[in-house]
């Protein structure tokens, strides 16, 4: 993507020999409103369901005029019953998935 991860954009180096990056406020809202839209649509309008489960800064993506886009499915979860009982009631014998500092609180 052309303006790389979300990431880069939060927790740019201070000490780079790169401009540090900031975000309108009215940026961060549209990203806000991107991201929120695409969770609404795995959710609610796909069929099945699928839950992205590792949701941080570094798996939004920004492209042309700073449009985020939701990446990196690789620990999203497909809601095979339409409840969604499966996903809740899972557990894993594996232990945490994706970054400490984003889990979801009870994982």
């Amino acid at each position: 993507m052309i303006y790389g991860s979300l990431d880069k954009w939060l927790h740019s180096e201070v000490h780079s020999s790169h401009p540090v990056k900031i975000l309108t406020l009215v940026q961060r809202l549209n990203i806000v409103v991107d991201i929120a839209a695409a969770l609404d649509y795995l959710h609610n309008y796909l069929q099945p369901s699928i839950v992205h489960c590792d949701l941080k800064p570094r798996n939004i993506l920004l492209g042309e005029d700073m449009v985020a886009r939701v990446g990196d499915f690789s620990l999203a979860k497909i809601l095979t019953d339409p409840i969604g009982k499966q996903l809740i009631n899972s557990k894993s014998s594996v232990g945490i998935h994706g970054m400490i500092g984003y889990a979801a609180l009870g994982n």
